[in-house]
C-alpha cells in the first residue's frame, strides 16, 4: 500500500537507473534486473517499462504473485520468480502467466510436477544452496534431483544460487568456494543433459569477482545506484553508479530555540547556543526511522543540517542556524531533502543508511513506499 497521508515526495530518476543498467550491460551479455519488492521501492511497472528498451530479456522478482503483477502491467519479457511458488494459486500462475520460477526443495518440486501432469511441460529454474543456508537444493541431493526430473514434465533451463558475502573484500575466499561448488552443480546438470543458464553473480559479484561471471547475472542494489563496496577498499569499482531516488518533505515552521532549551519528546537535545530550528513534515510513519534522532542530517538549499531531538511520527526538527547566518533564509514551504538533493549537501543512499544504522536496501524499500514521481 502506498503511504498517501503525508507530504513526502519521492522522485525517481529513470535515466539514472537506465545508466546504471548500461554500466553492466556494456560488460555482460545477459543482465537480469532484480525488481522485486516493488523494484526496491522504485516502482515495479515503471522500472520495467523504463528498462524495456535497454536490452533486457529477463526480469527477476520475488514471489510468484509479484511476477503476476508484472505480467499484468504489460511486461512481455521472461519473468523469473526467485522465491518460487508457495500455494496452489502460485503453481497455476506459472502456466497462466508464463512465469519461470525458482524451485528450491523437493516438496515444491513435487507440487509443480504434479500440476504439470494436467497443465503440460514447464521450464523451471533450480535454486541451489552453496552456503547461504536459506533456500535451495544441496550438492548431495543432485543425483536424486536429476532422477526425479527425468521422470517429470519439468525442464530446468536455469540454475541459480546466492552469494553470502561478495560485498566484503576480505571474504574473497568464501566467494570463490561458493563459485566452485556451484560450478560443480552446473556440471552435474549438464552431464545429465540439461544445458542450464548458470546464474550466480549479484551486483557485487559482477563488479569484483570474475569467477562468478557465468551465463547471466542478477543486478540488484547497483541498478538503483547503491554501491555494494561503499566504505571498503574496493569502493572505486562502483564509481560510475548514479543514485536514482531523491526524497523530500516540506518545512512546516521555522522558529528560534534559546540556549538551554530542549526540543521534541524527552528533550534528548538541549540547545548549546541560541539557535534557529526548522520543523520538517516527516517522521517514522513515513518510513523515516526514529533511529535518526540526533544522528542524521537533511539537505536544505544544498547544505546539510543536523537533526535535533527525536524523530516523531510526522515531524522532525533540524538546526538551520548556520543557513540563517549565511543569509540563506529558510521559511515554511521550503523543501528539505531526506535523500539526495542539490549542492555539496547531497545525501547519498550510503550516507543515510549509515546514520540510520542500516543498509541502502532498507532505505529504498521504506522511503519508496511513499508517493512517487518520475523523471523520464
Amino acid at each position: 500500500m502506498t503511504i498517501d497521508y503525508n507530504k513526502l515526495k519521492v522522485l525517481i530518476n529513470l535515466p539514472n537507473l537506465c545508466h546504471n543498467f548500461q554500466v553492466f550491460r556494456k560488460r555482460f551479455d545477459r543482465v537480469i534486473p532484480v525488481i522485486k519488492s516493488d523494484a526496491y521501492g522504485h516502482g515495479l511497472a515503471e522500472v520495467s517499462r523504463a528498462l524495456n528498451g535497454e536490452g533486457v530479456d529477463t526480469f527477476a522478482v520475488g514471489f510468484v504473485s509479484e511476477a503476476v503483477h508484472l505480467r499484468q502491467s504489460g511486461c512481455d519479457k521472461r519473468i523469473l520468480a526467485l522465491l518460487g511458488p508457495v500455494d496452489e494459486s502460485d503453481v497455476q500462475a506459472l502456466w497462466q502467466h508464463r512465469i519461470l520460477t525458482a524451485i528450491s526443495h523437493k516438496d515444491q518440486l513435487s507440487k509443480v510436477a504434479r500440476a504439470a501432469q494436467d497443465n503440460g511441460p514447464l521450464d523451471i529454474c533450480l535454486k541451489f544452496d552453496t552456503g547461504m543456508r536459506r533456500l535451495g537444493f544441496r550438492l548431495e541431493s543432485l543425483p536424486e534431483l536429476i532422477a526425479f526430473l527425468k521422470e517429470s514434465k519439468l525442464t530446468p533451463v536455469m540454475a541459480t544460487s546466492h552469494l553470502v558475502s561478495a560485498d566484503e573484500p576480505d571474504s574473497k575466499m568464501n566467494v570463490e568456494a561458493q563459485a566452485a561448488k556451484f560450478r560443480g552443480m552446473i556440471a552435474g546438470l549438464r552431464e545429465a543433459g540439461y544445458d542450464v543458464e548458470a546464474n550466480l553473480a549479484n551486483s557485487a559479484g559482477s563488479l569484483a569477482h570474475e569467477l562468478c561471471h557465468m551465463d547471466s547475472l542478477r543486478l540488484g542494489i547497483a541498478l538503483y545506484g547503491g554501491n555494494p563496496f561503499h566504505g571498503t577498499k574496493w569502493e572505486d569499482v562502483g564509481r560510475e553508479l548514479k543514485p536514482a531516488m531523491d526524497v523530500s518533505a516540506p518545512v512546516m515552521q521555522v522558529h528560534s530555540l534559546a540556549k538551554g532549551e530542549g526540543i521534541s519528546y524527552g528533550w534528548t537535545y538541549t540547545a548549546e547556543r541560541d539557535s534557529v530550528v526548522a520543523i520538517i513534515g516527516t517522521g517514522y510513519a513515513d518510513g523515516y526511522s526514529r533511529s535518526l534522532s540526533n544522528s542524521g542530517f537533511m539537505n536544505i538549499k544544498g547544505y546539510r543540517v543536523p537533526i535535533r531531538g527525536r524523530v516523531c511520527m510526522q515531524m522532525t526538527a533540524v538546526d538551520v542556524t548556520e543557513l540563517m547566518s549565511e543569509g540563506l533564509g529558510v521559511v515554511a514551504g521550503d523543501e528539505a531533502f531526506l535523500l539526495g538533493g542539490p549542492g555539496p549537501g547531497a545525501i547519498s543512499p550510503e550516507d543515510l543508511a549509515g546514520w540510520w544504522d542500516t543498509i541502502t536496501y532498507e532505505v529504498f524499500c521504506l522511503l519508496g513506499m511513499n508517493r512517487r514521481e518520475y523523471i523520464r
